[in-house]
């Protein structure tokens, strides 16, 4: 009984102290992105600027229910997610208030932000194919599509379907192709499968890697983290649809939360994500692209060479998740 009593007086201090913050000198931030990779962000805004970043980390839809469950009362003055379809569900709950930006609006395109301007894609994973340097000849490769075609038999490897970046990817071939049409894509991946799909996109490179596959599909920042551990790695990216729909991207990004007390502040703060300086920083931790095509990517995604990006507003990837899913599941794929 004792320690529950302690416990609660705790809990009661820590969210009386961070709702006070609030007020203060600080901007409270609720991140589903790691602390390694947003605590640099946080203080070189303190820094030039002199407000202190509060912040508390967790998965996306933890924040997000968290968020609703406090409602007026949260101390969070923004969200910053992982994930257009995230970011989708958060718009749509109401918890992301619409922002007028110029600074936005010109240093984020169109199809990295939220139509009604509640939330701004920051920094850009493209999600595209790595192959087999020893056993694929990247001259048969062209396409998400063309992964269905029975070519590839026995050779694909792809992620578990639970993980929102697949989600995201189907999501928006459905409306590339309609339904129907991107189903039959998602069985022909499932038909073509060298193994069981595995649980991150590092497995499946060290997968095909050891030999159990030739090609598969994963986020940029993996294959370069996977390449600072492994300099002779015999794996190399491949950009899909270059003839016609693009790359398919998504982004972390962030929006200004409904109940903000110090919006003003908040909207300097986001602002300033979008600049040169902190797009450098935010994109680099992670090995990601910048959102503003103003900025140069770090030297090590930079060699990976350009590509063209699908165009679509990424709002598509939340409107459609639902659906993705389903198809998925009949698909049978796990």
């Amino acid at each position: 009984m004792r320690n529950s009593i302690v416990f609660a007086l705790v809990l009661c201090m820590s969210v009386f102290s961070m709702s006070s913050s609030a007020f203060g000198e600080e901007l409270v931030v609720y991140s589903a992105r790691k602390e390694h990779l947003i605590r640099p962000l946080f203080d070189a805004y303190r820094q030039e600027s002199g407000v202190t970043i509060k912040y508390s980390t967790g998965q996306a839809a933890v924040l997000l229910q968290r968020i609703k469950a406090e409602a007026e009362n949260t101390p969070a003055d923004m969200l910053i997610t992982v994930d257009a379809g995230n970011l989708w569900h958060a718009a749509q709950e109401k918890i992301l208030q619409p922002i007028y930006s110029k600074v936005l609006l010109n240093n984020i395109p169109a199809h990295l932000r939220d139509p009604e301007n509640r939330w701004f894609g920051l920094s850009v994973r493209a999600r595209t194919i790595v192959y087999s340097t020893e056993r694929v000849n990247p001259e048969t490769l062209s396409s998400y599509e063309d992964l269905a075609h029975p070519r590839w038999k026995g050779r694909l490897v792809l992620r578990t379907s639970k993980k929102v970046y697949n989600q995201s990817l189907v999501a928006m071939l459905i409306v590339e192709h309609g339904e129907a049409e991107a189903e039959r894509i998602v069985r022909g991946w499932v038909s073509n499968l060298a193994a069981a799909p595995f649980s991150n996109d590092t497995r499946v490179m060290e997968a095909i890697v050891a030999g159990q596959g030739d090609v598969g599909i994963v986020n940029t920042y993996y294959f370069g983290r996977l390449l600072k551990k492994k300099l002779n790695l015999p794996l190399a990216l491949f950009w899909p649809n270059q003839t016609d729909s693009g790359v398919h991207v998504n982004v972390s990004g962030a929006g200004i939360t409904t109940y903000t007390k110090r919006k003003a502040e908040a909207l300097a703060f986001l602002e300033w994500l979008s600049s040169e300086k902190a797009q450098r920083l935010f994109a680099d931790a992670n090995l990601e692209y910048p959102a503003n095509s103003k900025v140069s990517p770090h030297p090590i995604v930079a060699s990976w060479g350009d590509f063209k990006q699908n165009p679509i507003n990424l709002i598509n990837a939340g409107k459609y998740q639902a659906r993705a899913i389903r198809l998925m599941d009949r698909a049978g794929y796990k």
